[in-house]
Order: C-alpha cells, then structure tokens, then sequence
C-alpha cells in the first residue's frame, strides 16, 4: 500500500513543475529513460529536481550525475553528514522546497532534534558538535571571508563539498521551476509528516556503488575549481562531465552577450544575495540588445536570486526567445555553483 501510495503522490508532484513539459516517466527514451531507470534504482523514485530537466537531456544527466555521485554514492562521509550539507545549503539559498525534502531525510536517519534545527536555519543548537560545524560551514560555502574548511577528515572533503556544489546549482532550479513544498497537491495538513517520513524512507533505502552512473556523459577533464574532488575519481568524474556538458550547452544556445552579463556579474562575487532590490538586474543587462534582455535577466536571477523569478521573466525570455528555458538557466546555475567551487579548500 505505501509503495502504491507513494507512486501516486510522486506523479501527482510531478504535475507541478512549472514553465516546461517535463517528459514523465512511461514516456521517456534514449538518455531520459536511462537516467529515469538509474534515479528509480538508485534513489528510490524518479523525482520532480531531476524531472524538471528532462526537456533537455543533457542537463538531466549532469544532475543526476551530480546528485548520484555526492549524495547518494557510498563513500567515507556519513550519509546523515552529506544530508545535513544538503538542508544547510538549502537554507542558506532560502530553497524551502529542498529544505523539506533533505531535513526530512535527516529526520529518517538520526532523527531528534536536528531535522527541526536544520530547517529552521538553528545550526547552533545542535546538539552534536559535527554536524553543528557541517551544518555551519554548508550555510557559509561560497563567503570566502566567513567559510572554513569544515570539521571533517580530507577524505571525506570531496563528498561534502560535492554535495554543497550539487545543491547550490539544484537550489535554483528548484526555485524557478517547483512550488515551495513538495507535498503532492492536496495534501492533508496532518498527513504531511507522514508523506515526507515516506518520501524520505525511499530516498534511504539504497547504497548505490560509486561511479555507476559516470557513462551516461562523455569523459571530460577536470575543472580547477573542483581540484579539491581530484582524490575522488567518481565525484571528479561527475563534475567534470556535468560542467563540460552544461558549458557547451550553455556556449551552444546562450548568446554570447547574454554569458558575458552573467559572467562580469559573477567575478569577484562573495557569495551572497544581491537582495529583494531587483535594480542590479536591470542596471547589469541594460548594455544588452532589446531583444536579449529577458534572456540576461532570467540568467542573472537564475545565478544570483532565483528566488526572485517571476511568472512575468518566463513569459518575457518565452516571447522573445525561442531557445530552451532549462538551457539558459540550467547553465546560469552550474556557473554560479562552479563560482562557490572555486573557493572550498580541504583542511
């Protein structure tokens, strides 16, 4: 009953991806079908973060590579440790849909009162001194001035600074493109613990082996930013793979000026949010061409506030551009996450 019930609920979450039509599992080919076969084995469900990208396969496979290889593969780092980074990021990037989801997780493998810290963003109140200092150093990576390298033996680095890139690029576009709750839809205000206790129930019951899912993309060298992942060839392999195949993607269908704008905004960037003023937006894209400017903006917001998008950006950039929305921000979000990248260090 659970296993049907929870079928149900994940098609019926499904149905609230927003601005695309995702390809749903049942109808999927080539590439699509392969990572839904792998995420359904491996992660316990084909979920709305990586249905979302299916309208380009390309950026579907970067994610899972992604997720798979940080979060889900075993390795030295704890899975409650990799989760807490994934709820602390979440946080810090005010992503409540992923909050829920990866505290409940949480909840799932240690329970107490961690879930509830953790979601509340109370990372000194947790008990355990750890993941207190995970929890603390996932919120601060991407602030060069405030983010150490958290408490945690070298080998595990890898893991936990995989999982922080991975869900600084999920972040937003599960912001843009999901609601605020992943509760299927209708969903009774008492059932709801229940429905997260079984989702995350599903996303623990496999161990995946490292690396199974390196062949769905073609080998690609490692990026400096991730140097630190070079100790870990199936995280390295992912990252590597994800950012090559995203960058062209992003070279391939973004225009040029349009990359520029992001890129100028993103040197020197400190790893916080411009604020809740969308005048740096409009004063960063107004050198762009007229007909590129919804195009800029939703890259812009997509990087740096896609908490920020409006329904009034999509239907903008979908009025004036033709091109695939998961494309321009897809590759907006890998470029912010490879920015945050670039300055985790190991102990």
């Amino acid at each position: 009953m659970s296993s049907a019930l929870l079928a149900s609920g994940v098609r019926r979450s499904l149905a609230q991806i927003r601005y695309v039509s995702p390809v749903l599992p049942g109808e999927a080919s080539g590439l699509v079908a392969r990572v839904y076969e792998q995420a359904e084995r491996d992660f316990g469900l084909v979920a709305p973060p990586l249905v979302l990208h299916s309208p380009a396969p390309q950026a579907l496979a970067a994610a899972w590579l992604m997720l798979r290889e940080t979060l889900l593969a075993t390795g030295s780092a704890a899975r409650e440790q990799k989760e807490v980074v994934a709820a602390a990021v979440s946080v810090a990037n005010e992503c409540p849909y992923c909050v829920a989801v990866h505290s409940s997780t949480v909840r799932g493998l240690i329970g107490g009162s961690v879930p509830a810290q953790l979601a509340a963003g109370r990372f000194e109140e947790i008990a355990d001194p750890a993941l207190r200092e995970i929890a603390t150093w996932a919120a601060s990576a991407g602030k060069p001035d405030v983010a150490g390298p958290p408490p945690v033996p070298a080998d595990s680095f890898s893991e936990l600074a995989g999982v922080a890139v991975t869900f600084h690029y999920l972040n937003r576009m599960v912001s843009i493109f999901l609601p605020e709750s992943p509760l299927p839809p209708l969903t009774p205000k008492p059932m709801g613990g229940w429905v997260m206790g079984m989702l995350a129930s599903a996303m623990l019951a496999p161990a995946p082996v490292p690396g199974a899912s390196l062949d769905l993309l073609p080998d690609a060298p490692l990026p400096a930013e991730f140097s630190w992942a070079a100790g870990q060839p199936h995280i390295a392999g992912a990252l590597a793979r994800a950012a090559a195949t995203i960058e062209k993607a992003g070279q391939d269908g973004v225009p040029e000026p349009v990359r520029e704008v992001v890129l100028d905004r993103l040197r020197g960037w400190d790893g916080r949010p411009p604020g809740m003023d969308r005048g740096w937006a409009e004063k960063s894209v107004a050198g762009l061409a007229a007909a590129d400017r919804p195009a800029g903006r939703l890259a812009l917001l997509a990087a740096l506030a896609p908490y920020q998008v409006t329904q009034d950006d999509i239907r903008e950039v979908k009025s004036t551009w033709s091109d695939s929305l998961i494309m321009l921000t897809s590759w907006a979000s890998m470029t912010a996450a490879r920015t945050i990248a670039s300055s985790l260090r190991a102990r």
